[in-house]
């Protein structure tokens, strides 16, 4: 297999010596982009503090990296090597292949190779329920939606939010804007908090983003301007406290640490691929002081009816990503 140089890691921080410790590489983003990346990043930490075991992360600057970052760390004889996002399919599937022995998981795609996990979410499940919310707590009857970079993936978000908001207000109307369409939407909190301002300024007072790093700006604008945000990923509901109703929690720190766990001596490994909505515990809409006071009474009974209906299987919100479609 070519060989990309790795002398460019080397000098960029992966100077380590080999050893068995587990691995986490980040999207791009960075690590604190108190979203996706940082619920990464928390799942290893907590692995690291429960058990005492360190291990090695990486932040990549460009694609160019992932491959180099991948190789690096299997050459290295880290094991189980996390990747955080989408991005890395195409990467992994080549060093799985290259590295039988050594385990892997990617988060938020497939990758079906023997030594893979692959851990993914119904995202469209958990943005129902912050739709639920939305649609309750909007006056105007407007809300709407700010992904990152404009792929299937974020638009399965979009849409179950669209889903949810609708099975409240079958009038609502539900604005989406995309960021880019290029790995640089991840990380433009200016631009966000731009579409965010032109969003109310057509009538939106809650806004729902999916935009890793430029949902910062999103929360932001949303805030300044006197009106609701609703965070994604990790629990952004202290970013401003009292302004953001709640946040779509998507379990990535547990998936991560689920999978140092798994992979390290003595424990249960398995590969494949691991589905998880509202039933496993995947996805869920985040409570605490922050918002409490946002949250009455008559939206928690919505959201606990739908919950139920979703996890019966009484209700099944639609994927996205099945079809390229959204009929809410």
């Amino acid at each position: 297999m070519k060989r990309i140089a790795l002398g460019l890691l080397a000098a960029t921080a992966l100077t380590f010596s080999a050893n068995a410790e587990p691995a986490l590489i980040y999207d791009l983003g960075g690590k604190f982009d108190k979203s996706f990346n940082e619920a990464a990043y928390n799942g290893a930490e907590k692995y690291k503090e429960e058990t005492g075991v360190a291990y090695r992360e990486f932040e990549i600057q460009n694609d160019a990296q992932r491959e180099q970052a991948l190789l690096k760390f299997a050459e290295d004889g880290n094991s189980p090597i996390v990747v955080a996002g989408f991005s890395w399919a195409q990467a992994l599937e080549q060093v799985a292949k290259e590295f039988p022995d050594t385990k892997f998981a990617i988060i938020d795609m497939v990758v079906d190779q023997p030594n893979v996990r692959s851990v993914v979410f119904k995202e469209q499940e958990g943005s129902y329920l912050a739709g639920v919310m939305a649609a309750t707590a909007s006056e105007t009857g407007t809300v709407s939606f700010v992904g990152g970079m404009g792929i299937p993936l974020i638009s399965r978000f979009a849409c179950g939010y669209a889903g949810g908001a609708k099975s409240v207000n079958a009038d609502a109307k539900v604005i989406e804007n995309m960021t880019g369409d290029t790995p640089a939407a991840w990380n433009d909190p200016v631009k966000g908090g731009e579409i965010t301002k032109a969003q109310i300024a057509q009538g939106s007072d809650v806004v729902f983003h999916a935009a890793g790093g430029t949902g910062v700006g999103v929360i932001q604008a949303a805030a300044d301007a006197g009106k609701l945000a609703i965070g994604v990923d990790s629990n952004q509901n202290g970013l401003q406290p009292g302004k953001v109703l709640t946040s779509m929690v998507k379990k990535v720190d547990v998936a991560v640490y689920e999978a140092f766990i798994d992979g390290s001596e003595g424990g249960t490994w398995e590969s494949g691929i691991n589905v998880l909505g509202l039933k496993e515990g995947g996805v869920d809409v985040a409570m605490d002081d922050n918002n409490k006071e946002l949250v009455t009474e008559d939206m928690m009974k919505a959201v606990e009816d739908a919950r139920a209906k979703i996890v019966s299987g009484d209700v099944v919100v639609h994927d996205f990503m099945s079809d390229n479609n959204c009929p809410y």
